[in-house]
């Protein structure tokens, strides 16, 4: 399909209305109509504003804008990112998904991170209608029919799901992209018997958004992500996933996945070197545990770790309320001794970061304020 790369003709389709680039534009620091418009409508803190504004960063002349990391292993960072590249991150998702003009992209992610920014990019680039909802946990509750192209992290996705006339809708939403946090393995057995096509998306802010799919719907089911087209992949001496996506990040990236290869090309990811806990000398993956976990537990949960004087570390759980001693000890009772969290603490919430994948940095002081408690 033809893409529009250049920015002084791209049109911005919102519920069926087309903006024009002057629309956007600024003046002698006023507004722009758009960002009046849409705060006189909305809101002057709606997300519609939002909206208008990043349009006006998008169209300045400037030819790089700024995005935050979103800080689930750390402090979020600022990364300033060129404009060019971000188009060409749009543009190999809508060519994989074979999306098409005029087809409506749902925007319900916070646009200070890369994931709502590149919904609408892409819209930009390839003439999509963007319905822009303001970002919670049940984003499709107020639509009255099913977007073309959806973007949700998991949490969207478990919410929607529960609750029948937006299950409905996540049924009938045609190309379905899911990021920012892992998929338990009850979602995607769900999932696998969707009649549209239901995707994991892998990538972070440095590859702008994602650069591998992998399907979780119908026969083509695979726990493997596939590259976009001239993205390869390799890994470290250390098993971690190297990535060169020239077209998104000039620069080689090595990652802390740890990832296996197979001989298609593709990719799976194993964990994070960074979320592995090392008691008494073995190696025990984070994800590994919880993904053992949430087959068993219906309670909301993370693995984290503590120092030991004994071990070096020692796993732990916490749990968000008053923890089901009996259903814990039943589910950890499976797993490999040197898997099983040594103790559980409660907490009133889990840490998430502001795009709701668990906040393993502040999990982990969380844990070891609670245990310097006792």
């Amino acid at each position: 399909m033809p893409f529009i790369t250049d920015r002084h003709k791209q049109t911005i389709t919102i519920n069926g209305t087309v903006y024009q680039p002057a629309d956007s534009m600024t003046e002698n620091g006023k507004p722009s109509r758009l960002q009046s418009l849409f705060r006189e409508k909305y809101g002057t803190d709606s997300f519609h504003a939002r909206l208008a504004d990043f349009l006006t960063e998008w169209f300045n002349a400037s030819d790089r804008l700024k995005v935050h990391t979103s800080g689930s292993t750390g402090k979020p960072k600022e990364l300033w990112v060129e404009k060019e590249r971000m188009m060409n991150s749009a543009m190999l998702t809508v060519s994989f998904l074979r999306l098409q003009p005029h087809d409506t992209a749902l925007l319900c992610m916070p646009l200070q991170y890369i994931a709502g920014k590149m919904v609408v990019v892409r819209a930009l680039v390839a003439g999509l209608n963007l319905i822009p909802v303001n970002p919670s946990g049940h984003p499709l509750k107020d639509l009255a029919e099913a977007p073309s192209f959806a973007a949700l992290i998991p949490m969207q996705v478990f919410n929607s799901l529960a609750v029948r006339e937006e299950n409905e809708l996540l049924q009938q939403t045609r190309h379905l992209i899911i990021g920012g946090g892992a998929i338990d393995r009850q979602m995607e057995e769900t999932l696998r018997r969707f009649p549209n096509s239901v995707w994991s998306t892998y990538g972070m802010t440095e590859t702008l958004s994602h650069i591998a799919l992998r399907k979780l719907s119908g026969p083509e089911a695979s726990g493997w992500y596939t590259p976009f087209k001239d993205v390869t992949v390799s890994l470290s001496d250390e098993n971690t996933l190297i990535i060169r996506a020239p077209r998104v990040n000039a620069e080689t990236l090595t990652t802390n996945d740890i990832a296996e290869l197979n001989p298609k090309g593709q990719f799976r990811i194993i964990g994070r070197k960074d979320n592995t806990i090392n008691t008494g000398g073995v190696k025990v993956q984070i994800e590994q545990i919880e993904e053992a976990l949430h087959a068993r537990l219906s309670l909301p949960f993370m693995i984290t770790a503590v120092p030991d004087p004994k071990f070096g570390e020692r796993i732990v759980m916490l749990t968000e309320g008053e923890p089901q001693m009996k259903e814990i000890e039943k589910a950890v009772s499976t797993l490999p001794p040197y898997w099983r969290p040594k103790q559980v603490f409660k907490t009133e919430k889990l840490p998430q970061t502001g795009t709701g994948k668990p906040d393993r940095a502040e999990a982990r002081r969380l844990a070891e304020d609670i245990a310097a408690r006792i």
